[in-house]
């Protein structure tokens, strides 16, 4: 019987191969856990202003997750290499639920900064253990796809959550937070029930696996290059783009404050244009072209912002950052499984990708702010732009992630050390494909 995953034609048959239905789960899950995000995005700062705190004070209900975010990712690397992924991403998805609903319960401003910090928690290990989840089920060839499909349903869900978020708070500032709550306890059962036979996603027995720290993750080039382009994809685009943009609109082009969604809205266009498309093409032409080329085409899109002297020009800038945005962020994902591979884990490595971004969101805001504050919003924009064309040329001097010898129409891929692996209930699971 041929393995699952095994490979009987050219590569362009593996690259159209069905994907499993357990990565179409996950890819379900990641739109409503975005677009429910975005439901209370927009009455949180209100939400906390609304228990007489200043403006600042309502800030860092937002820095509060992203911190705890930072933090707990290290742990909840190792916890995904001790328990498995599937039980620490439903692990992550109940604790953002318990803690999103008990704040719509939430009686002062210290009880939402705590509840909210633990939604943090419960954030970085869903996120991790499902970026591990879907690497570890994605054929090798197509793991560009995969990613694309992946981020796509992040994106439009963060796209239509922010709109739905603002339509709700007509009902009362409390309510986002239990329609988020009752939303991914709605994931937690679906994503339990469909993958809780699954031997694909079944827990892997650590004896036959071999572990990648995050120390060896460093002392690859291509994970080097990752990590900054990943700090650099956070500050620009999580970050600066999310806290200057908005100020832009209003302070320099002097718009309504509505027309920054609209800015907004825009990017994500851009980006979803080419995001799957760049996906898939990269698992056919290699990583390289991809991270080099969506690295400066946003970094000329981040850049343009700061001369924008009308709406149009703007608008355009924000557009040209999306798709270059677009072009390398499957790829970015992508990289960090070539640099895994397919017969190791990596929890570490993937929770060191993640926190590079999550520092730039966290850092990027406050040096580029306080730079644009002392100069103008141009110099900050500007700057902003820099790291990513750092980034490609650092992309432009390692070497091609997806190292994978050329394949005959005859060839295929066949299974090797395939040693029996158990799941949970009792199963043997063939296990390790040879990556070519």
């Amino acid at each position: 019987m041929p393995n699952r995953f095994t490979r009987a034609s050219s590569t362009s048959t593996t690259t159209a191969a069905p994907l499993p239905v357990e990565i179409w789960t996950l890819i379900g899950g990641a739109f409503v856990i975005a677009i429910s995000f975005g439901l209370v995005a927009p009455v949180l700062p209100q939400f906390a202003r609304g228990f007489g705190v200043g403006v600042a004070a309502a800030s860092a209900i937002v820095s509060a997750f992203a911190l705890m975010r930072l933090l707990f990712a290290p742990l909840s690397g190792r916890l995904v290499q001790r328990l498995g992924e599937r039980s620490i991403y439903l692990s992550g998805l109940l604790i953002v639920a318990l803690s999103t609903g008990a704040s719509a319960l939430a009686q002062s401003y210290w009880q939402l900064l705590v509840l909210r910090s633990l939604g943090g928690v419960g954030s970085t290990m869903f996120t991790v253990s499902s970026l591990a989840l879907v690497i570890r089920l994605s054929p090798a060839g197509q793991r560009g796809r995969v990613s694309g499909l992946w981020s796509t349903s992040f994106l439009i869900g963060s796209v239509t959550g922010p709109l739905l978020g603002g339509a709700l708070s007509g009902l009362g500032l409390r309510w986002p937070f239990v329609i988020y709550a009752v939303a991914l306890l709605a994931v937690t059962v679906l994503v339990y029930f469909r993958l809780r036979h699954s031997t694909l996603a079944a827990p892997e027995r650590v004896a036959n696996l071999r572990m990648m720290s995050f120390r060896e993750g460093l002392a690859k080039p291509e994970y080097r290059a990752v990590l900054w382009s990943n700090f650099a994809n956070g500050a620009a685009v999580f970050g600066v783009r999310m806290a200057l943009v908005p100020l832009l609109v209003v302070e320099v082009l002097h718009q309504k404050p509505g027309m920054a969604g609209v800015a907004l809205t825009v990017f994500a266009a851009g980006n979803v244009t080419v995001l799957f498309m760049a996906g898939r093409l990269s698992d056919r032409w290699g990583r390289k072209p991809f991270l080099i080329a969506g690295t400066l085409v946003c970094a000329l899109g981040t850049g343009g912002l700061g001369f924008a002297h009308e709406l149009a020009w703007l608008l355009v800038a924000c557009f040209v950052a999306g798709v270059g945005a677009g072009m390398f962020t499957p790829s970015q994902q992508a990289t960090v499984a070539d640099v895994i591979g397919p017969n190791a884990r990596g929890g570490p490595v993937l929770a060191g990708f993640q926190m590079a971004a999550d520092l730039g969101t966290v850092l990027g805001p406050i040096l580029i702010g306080e730079l644009a504050q002392r100069t103008s919003y141009g110099v900050g924009l500007a700057v902003t732009g820099a790291l990513l064309g750092i980034a490609a040329l650092v992309w432009a001097v390692v070497p091609e992630p997806k190292r994978r010898r050329a394949v005959s129409s005859t060839e295929r891929y066949e299974p090797v050390d395939e040693a029996p692996i158990s799941s949970e209930d009792g199963s043997a699971v063939r296990h390790s494909i040879r990556d070519r």
